[in-house]
């Protein structure tokens, strides 16, 4: 009999037991050196050069000039003539889990957590050494999570968040714009799997019952807590939560010491969030009408942090798009000769030209350069995320939203959006650490601070695409065999070591 599956435990042993042996977490760890390099600590200000960096176990022990830092005996030293070392990046928003697709999810269900170890060892292969997860199935998440921190595995740092409460799964009105009726079995059992007590039911509560269910599903074990501000698709908008309710939300989470965010994508449902004091804004661009000045200025000033789908709106995707919509607004020349005279366009169809023109995307980079230029804390969040499995695909997936990749391209995309190389590279260490709630410990090289670690064999400050000349990365004070990862191949394709299918 096939089991049924939503059991992460018995999943993620299964996909652990596949993997190559790890070095126990409780053995000592030799030193590293990375001598004579350019020191980019990620604080924005000007690089060292001829710097050395050491660390001893999992932290940095002395960062400086190299006639200025000792090398402890037995180190292993890593040549830095000529290289650049930055702390390790931070990509805010991924999906590395398994949420959607039902052929996928029915084929797929028993893999879940091989899956995530999949995606998530895909992003350290890309620099991206922490991964915040802000919507995906918990259970599975919280388990490669564990195995990782524990040393049974490899992988980046990962905060979960599982559900973004309030939605109630794939298959809901909330998340997919799909009806109750006519559910079978499994997909109401998903949605149960993914909600873990916080689906839709929590719109309707009063604040007070809401309070007690915040803290039920914080007991559960996420990083953090993302809730829905408005459903999920710009149009219709829907408000999730009113004032009182977005409030308990956030004074629930902070009383934990957790980040607090929100899913808002109309202007009013953002600025309803913004004000119940909320920590950090998931993809703020994605509105349905241009941000306010006012708007703006109220979230730098409330130091909210804006994680941004930049490697949607930048780059290859950005080019495609400006060519597609000098094709929509030339037309043809003329009306069509078949509508009746003085028919009135509905709104229907003057919705449907606005899309053709890509109208969501303008509105969407225009919001972006507004909260760069307006001094928002701003970093990336790319959404990347695992999708149909290859055999139900006609076409390979879009490099910009693939795991590792993707999370390159938004950063070079922070570029083409207004920031300096520096700060772009500020962006992806320092504002992610503020972004995970980590920044006393992560996000810049220092001393005391987790050993982090990217070595580049290219000037990125010259030309922030030389993030991708990637030659060492250190991850808890471990040098990370690269070609090794992912250890399983599942939904991903070796060719250049990053695609997927």
């Amino acid at each position: 009999m096939r089991s049924f599956p939503f059991t992460a435990a018995l999943v993620a042993t299964a996909a652990l037991t596949s993997m190559p042996p790890q070095p126990a977490a409780t053995q000592s760890q030799p030193a590293i050196a990375i001598v004579g390099a350019t020191i980019i600590d990620g604080n924005g200000g000007p690089p060292l050069t001829d710097g050395t960096l050491v660390t001893r176990g999992d932290r940095i022990a002395a960062v400086g000039p190299r006639a200025s830092v000792e090398i402890p005996e037995g180190a292993t030293v890593i040549d830095g003539a000529g290289r650049y070392v930055t702390p390790g990046f931070i990509d805010t928003n991924v999906h590395l889990s398994l949420y959607s697709g039902h052929e996928t999810l029915v084929r797929y269900e028993d893999r879940n957590a091989a899956l995530t170890l999949e995606a998530a060892q895909m992003q350290l292969k890309h620099g991206f050494t922490t991964v915040r997860d802000s919507y995906g199935s918990l259970l599975p998440l919280m388990e490669i999570r564990d195995a990782i921190a524990r040393g049974d595995t490899i992988g980046p740092r990962m905060l979960v968040a599982g559900n973004i409460v309030g939605w109630g799964g794939p298959y809901t009105v909330s998340f997919s714009l799909i009806r109750p009726q006519g559910l079978t079995l499994f997909q109401e059992q998903f949605n149960d799997f993914i909600t873990q007590g916080s689906g839709e039911e929590w719109m309707e509560m009063e604040p007070e019952d809401l309070r007690v269910a915040v803290n039920r599903y914080l007991d559960l074990g996420p990083d953090f807590l993302k809730y829905g501000g408005t459903g999920h698709f710009s149009n219709p908008v829907m408000i999730g939560f009113s004032p009182a309710a977005q409030r308990v939300l956030v004074e629930e989470t902070r009383k934990r010491g957790l980040i607090a965010e929100t899913h808002s994508t109309s202007p009013e449902g953002l600025r309803m969030s913004v004000e119940a004091g909320l920590d950090l804004i998931q993809h703020p661009e994605v509105l349905t009408a241009e941000m306010s000045d006012a708007l703006v200025r109220e979230i730098a000033d409330r130091g909210i942090v804006c994680s941004m789908l930049t490697n949607t709106i930048t780059g290859k995707v950005w080019q495609e798009h400006v060519e597609s919509r000098e094709k929509a607004l030339a037309g043809d020349g003329g009306e069509d000769e078949n509508r009746r005279d003085g028919l009135a366009k509905t709104s229907v169809e003057l919705r449907a030209e606005r899309r053709a023109a890509g109208e969501s995307m303008e509105i969407r980079r225009r919001n972006a350069e507004k909260l760069i230029a307006g001094g928002c804390i701003s970093t990336i969040g790319t959404d990347n995320y695992l999708g149909a499995a290859p055999e139900f695909r006609r076409e390979k997936k879009a490099e910009n939203q693939s795991f590792g990749i993707g999370s390159v391209i938004a950063t070079e995309g922070l570029v083409e959006l207004g920031m300096t190389p520096m700060e772009a590279i500020t962006a992806v260490t320092r504002n992610g650490a503020i972004a995970s709630g980590m920044l006393d410990i992560l996000g810049t090289l220092e001393a005391g601070k987790y050993a982090d670690v990217l070595v580049l064999d290219a000037d990125p400050l010259a030309d922030i695409g030389n993030i991708r000349a990637l030659g060492v990365v250190v991850r808890d004070g471990k040098i990370v065999d690269l070609d090794t990862l992912p250890y399983e191949r599942i939904f991903s394709s070796p060719g250049k070591g990053h695609a997927w299918e």
